[in-house]
Order: structure tokens, then sequence, then C-alpha cells
């Protein structure tokens, strides 16, 4: 989608959360919006600080992570921006928090999918099968079993319905042998590491994905949003137990909300989707605000 948006520059995308804007063919603008997806459905209601939660702990991951580098971002302070990209001076207040400057790449085709834990459509999988993408794994695992390494895992990426997952030789035939392992061996360094920073903290990451793109001198960047709660499962540490779901720092107030509905027969899961009530907008905003609190060891700023 190409137009004109809110600030000064040509509106490249507009996705479920996002808006990204061409300042020059070699930078991007990323703004988050506080609009949230359940079911494959962007809902009515915005959940307040949300694409701030977004912006600023990715810009936090990027800069505190060694594994992150080479990365995308250029810039996530607003003062920084406006100084990249003067015309945005104006604008001062829509970018605030939730806007990043980026190097632009050509995006890997793959979700770069890194699992510790059982969970979501692996557990699914597993409960079924005893596999994942096809692949065995150890007999006897319950969900939210710890795995014994994590797996790298990477799925398609789905312009619409849900990604599917697929195997490290499905990405290598698709992409070549050396950068599928550089995709593996990046992503499982990533994670380790904030799996390290984040157990230190009480927090769990279950598991998480990274998306990558290349630049055209050949170099792979780390894109996108890393390690926030619409990308990774987080889980407090002291609540958990394997063999059932586990509470988690991301929408499930509106996940719960919404397959209660269906339960009930509220709703057909079809659009368009119910409006949310003002207290699960409350409630997950605050899961948003708190996991960012636990990781980045300061409140949200502006929040």
């Amino acid at each position: 989608m190409t137009g004109r948006g809110e600030l000064p520059f040509p509106l490249e995308r507009r996705g479920k959360v996002r808006e990204v804007y061409r300042i020059d063919p070699q930078r991007l603008l990323l703004v988050a919006s506080d609009r949230i997806s359940a079911f494959d459905f962007v809902l009515d209601q915005p959940v307040p600080h949300k694409g701030a939660v977004l912006t600023q702990l990715s810009a936090f991951w990027f800069d505190r992570l060694a594994a992150a580098e080479p990365h995308h971002c250029l810039a996530a302070d607003a003062d920084a921006i406006v100084a990249a990209a003067p015309e945005l001076a104006g604008h001062r207040a829509a970018i605030a928090g939730r806007a990043m400057l980026v190097r632009r790449t050509r995006p890997v085709p793959f979700e770069c999918v890194v699992r510790g834990y059982l969970s979501g459509s692996a557990w699914k999988e597993y409960h079924a099968s005893g596999t994942l993408a096809g692949e065995p794994l150890p007999a006897g695992l319950t969900e939210s079993a710890q795995l014994p390494e994590p797996i790298f895992s990477p799925a398609t990426k789905a312009e619409v319905g849900h990604d599917e997952n697929v195997t490290f030789e499905h990405v290598a035939a698709a992409l070549g042998p050396a950068l599928a392992a550089q995709l593996r061996d990046r992503s499982l360094a990533l994670y380790a590491e904030a799996r390290r920073f984040a157990a230190a903290r009480g927090v769990i990451i279950a598991d998480t994905k990274f998306e990558f793109g290349t630049t055209p001198d050949g170099r792979l960047l780390l894109i996108d949003e890393v390690l926030t709660p619409d990308s990774s499962r987080f889980w407090p540490a002291d609540g958990y137990g394997p063999g059932r779901p586990q509470p988690s720092f991301d929408k499930q107030p509106v996940r719960d909300y919404l397959e209660g509905l269906r339960r009930q027969g509220r709703w057909n899961g079809e659009a368009p989707a119910p409006p949310l009530p003002a207290e699960v907008v409350t409630a997950t905003s605050e899961r948003y605000r708190d996991i960012y609190r636990r990781l980045a060891g300061q409140p949200l700023a502006g929040a």
C-alpha cells in the first residue's frame, strides 16, 4: 500500500499494528500504533501504550544484546529522529516513544522462531504426533515443558491466516545452506542471550520470533520488532509449572475474552469481532507495561 498518511512522507505499508513510511531510498520510519489483533482480526479498541511498549522494548534489546548487531535501528529517540529527518519537527507528538528510524533491507521471507518451551502451535503438533514441523521430538513432554535444548523452528510468513512451521532443510533449500545456517545461528545466539537476561529478572522467554533482512552489500541485519509481547511468549518464572498453559505478559486477556464469547455461542469467530470491555483493554495495557518494567528495569516513558 502506498499513499499519504499522517506524516509528511509516503506511506509504504500499513500493517495490523504498524505504519511504514519511506524517508528516502535507504531509510524507513516504523510507527507502532495501539491497535491490537486477535484471531486474525484487528479490533476496534486500541490498547493504550501498546505501540510505545513495542517500540521502546525493541530499542532496549537492540541496544542491550551483543548478538543483536548488526541491526536496522538508526534511532528510536524522537529528538534523534527529528534531527535525522527535520520534516518531522512538527509531528513530534505523533512519533514520540512509538517511532523508529531504520535502515531499509530486503526482508528474508521466513520467521526465525526459537522455542525453549513447548507451547502454542508447537505443543498442538507435538500432542497430536510427537513432532515439530514433521521432525520428531523426545517422547513424554508435556505442555509448557522446557525443551532439552532450544530449537530453531522457522516458519513461513503468511500475508493472511497463520504462519506454517517448516524445517531447517526447507529454509536451506529456499535460501541456500550458508544463509540458512547464519539465520539459525544468530537466532539461537539472540535467544540464549536474552533468555539469560530475562531469567535474572524473573521472566521466562518461552519462545520468540526474529526477522532478518539483507542490505545491498549482502549484510544480514536483525530487523522489525525484537523480543516484544507481540513476538514472544513471556511467562512469570514464579508461577511456572509444566503440564498446563502459563499466564503470559501479552494480549492474553483479549484472547481469553473472545474465546469465552465463542464457547458461549455469543460470537461465531467471523467479522466483525465484538467490542472489548474497558476492563479487558485496561488489563491488556497493564500486561504490556508490566513486562516492559520487568525487563527494562524502569517504567515506560510517558505512561
